[in-house]
């Protein structure tokens, strides 16, 4: 296991579940033969699902030829548990010219040393409730949660259903990139079927 605080074994690809008040560190070692960290900078840009007015932005410094991303705990510990989108930016320095040249998502989950946190992920949360509303047993919380601004208790039975079932498929997806990564750590073999 690597010391995640120590840059020269900073991983070299982008977190995938992180926790509020993590420290954050990762390089990009695959980019700085095209865009030299002399010329240019690269950032990362991330946003919640759904919207949300909070921009994550993640500036890279030199580290010999590649760049190197850190996000402070006391930064960290903002972000809210969910889904991020996110975009690196690469600018050129001699005209701020920008270009999006990767994209990808990391899930946020729970801090546990926070009481009342819930371990699950956002896949799992809104499953549950949508869930709960098709069966008729909605908990009073249920309207504090929201599909692309919508109230769960406002949405049509056909639009649950849609989201139940776009939930559901992120659920198994996190499933099975939970068991690649457990398999990945003990190097077993990785057994994975799709499927309903």
């Amino acid at each position: 296991m690597a010391n995640l605080f120590d840059v020269t074994q900073a991983p070299t690809t982008e977190p995938e579940t992180v926790s509020p008040g993590d420290f954050l560190q990762w390089k990009r070692t695959d980019i700085g033969a095209d865009y030299p960290n002399t010329a240019y900078t690269a950032s990362y840009v991330a946003r919640i699902t759904g919207g949300g007015n909070t921009e994550i932005a993640v500036t890279g410094t030199a580290s010999g030829s590649d760049y190197l991303f850190t996000v402070p705990s006391a930064t960290s510990d903002d972000f809210v548990v969910g889904i991020y989108h996110w975009q690196l930016e690469i600018v050129r320095k001699s005209d701020n010219n920008r270009i999006i040249i990767d994209r990808g998502y990391f899930t946020c989950v729970a801090d546990l040393d926070i009481n009342g946190s819930d371990p699950r992920t956002h896949a799992q949360i809104m499953l549950v409730k949508i869930e709960s509303i098709l069966s008729g047993k909605a908990d009073s919380d249920v309207a504090s949660y929201t599909i692309n601004g919508r109230s769960l208790n406002k949405m049509s039975f056909k639009d649950l259903l849609d989201a139940r079932d776009y939930y559901k498929r992120e659920f198994q997806k996190e499933e099975i990139a939970e068991r690649i990564r457990k398999k990945q750590a003990t190097g077993s073999t990785v057994q994975v079927r799709f499927g309903s």
